[in-house]
């Protein structure tokens, strides 16, 4: 565990649904015929990552985990040939209902909130990228969720060498993070999220930096942005004028 009983708590986290709908995008699955066992041990080790990352994580996670592994173990079981296809119980079909419904109400709300800004005369200024040609500057953003980032941190550590030495407090603290990623900010304005990270470092310091950049995310200092779903992510200073806004 990183600077001892250190934990971060994001102001909007996301819940287990929406882990689920990022797993099923990110495998490109059909709802209906979701691969429950593949889906279920992606959803266990990004449970396990959060742990690792001291995240706190509410007991739904870990009840619709249960839930999980409970579909697939039903799924597992003996076809009753007696039974024709069209009779037999899909034990996913309630979980399906509940993505369905859940989408929909959170899609209804994202036009909803949409309504909400554009009466409000609130219109979001494009930032500008340093090297990138005209055209690709005109490129809408989308904004991400805890999730997104997971899974960019989650190609990042997969590159990390083994553990060669224990990093204690003394020696490594999100604070100096933090710091660190604030001047980079300062002086570039907009970085990419795995620029971040030095390439050969040790996994608990790249923990330390990803722990560093969700605390500066819940404070404000930056957003984040994504080129397109599961593209690339950019890690943009709020002006403040912005911050003096929201």
């Amino acid at each position: 565990m990183v600077e001892g009983s250190y934990s971060i708590r994001l102001p909007h986290f996301e819940g287990p649904l929406d882990l689920l709908l990022h797993l099923i995008r990110e495998n490109k699955v059909d709802i209906y015929d979701i691969p429950i066992a593949e889906i279920t041990r992606q959803y266990l080790e990004y449970l396990e990552l959060m742990k690792e990352l001291n995240l706190e994580i509410a007991g739904e996670f870990l009840v619709m985990a249960a839930t999980l592994i409970q579909i697939k173990t039903r799924m597992l079981l003996p076809v009753d040939e007696d039974v024709p296809p069209e009779e037999r119980e899909d034990p996913r079909i309630e979980l399906v209902e509940r993505l369905l419904e859940y989408q929909a109400i959170k899609g209804a709300a994202i036009v909803l909130n949409e309504y909400h800004e554009s009466w409000l005369e609130h219109f979001w200024r494009q930032p500008s990228f340093e090297g990138y040609e005209d055209e690709e500057t005109q490129m809408g953003l989308f904004d991400v969720n805890i999730f997104d980032l997971l899974q960019a941190f989650k190609k990042v550590l997969e590159k990390a060498p083994p553990e060669a030495v224990a990093l204690t407090r003394e020696t490594l603290t999100i604070k100096d993070k933090i710091n660190y990623i604030i001047e980079v900010l300062e002086e570039e304005g907009t970085i990419r999220f795995d620029s971040l990270f030095r390439e050969g470092v040790a996994r608990i310091e790249l923990i330390v930096t990803f722990l560093a950049l969700l605390e500066i995310l819940r404070l404000g200092i930056a957003r984040v942005y994504q080129e397109k779903e599961f593209g690339q992510i950019w890690v943009i200073k709020k002006e403040f004028d912005e911050q003096d806004n929201n």
